[in-house]
């Protein structure tokens, strides 16, 4: 029988430090991506994320970003509002040998977006299922986003999509709901968003 607590370790599923655990800091709504959800994700998007600049920005356990940076990601930025939580980020960085790599950011997501100058290739997007900013959000992240950029998106309820993002794939899995879809960048799309 599986035990429904997750003991505040996940694993890594791929890239060069498959099979190590990351472990991380107690905290109100964080609910890591599940193993398999993560698998398929990566595949998704390709094995090996060599050379991309990648944004996880409600990045809670780091599961998907340190996931990213085992796969070859350049640049991983992981965007963390609460203090321990982004304090635990750190570490886990440094014990991985990835406090070059991979950068841990204290503070608001949208606040993040309006300051960044980075242009990200991968972007993911799970926020607590509580959170409630998606049209403030992709209002801001558009202008982050390099053309082709692919977006994750994993929550409760899928949030009305602008259109300039491209849906490729979608899944379900428990509560949770998740999609990956591609920016596209060509000024035809006038919404809300942009």
């Amino acid at each position: 029988m599986k035990n429904a607590k997750h003991n505040n370790q996940v694993r890594i599923v791929g890239g060069t430090h498959r099979g190590r655990k990351i472990a991380f800091a107690d905290s109100d709504g964080l609910r890591p991506t599940p193993d398999s959800v993560r698998e398929r994700l990566f595949n998704w998007l390709g094995q090996d994320l060599t050379g991309k600049t990648v944004l996880d920005l409600f990045a809670g356990s780091g599961a998907l970003g340190f996931e990213a940076a085992s796969r070859g990601a350049a640049k991983v930025v992981m965007v963390e509002f609460e203090r321990r939580v982004a304090q635990n980020l750190v570490r886990q960085a440094e014990i991985f040998g990835w406090d070059a790599a991979v950068s841990v950011v204290r503070q608001d997501a949208a606040a993040y977006l309006q300051s960044a100058a980075v242009q990200f290739d991968v972007v993911f997007l799970d926020p607590p299922f509580s959170w409630q900013g998606w049209d403030d959000l992709f209002g801001l992240l558009s202008g982050r986003l390099k053309p082709g950029a692919e977006v994750y998106i994993e929550a409760g309820k899928i949030p009305d999509l602008p259109q300039w993002l491209d849906v490729r794939r979608e899944g379900r899995a428990g509560q949770s709901k998740y999609l990956l879809a591609v920016y596209q960048s060509s000024s035809r799309f006038n919404d809300n968003y942009s």
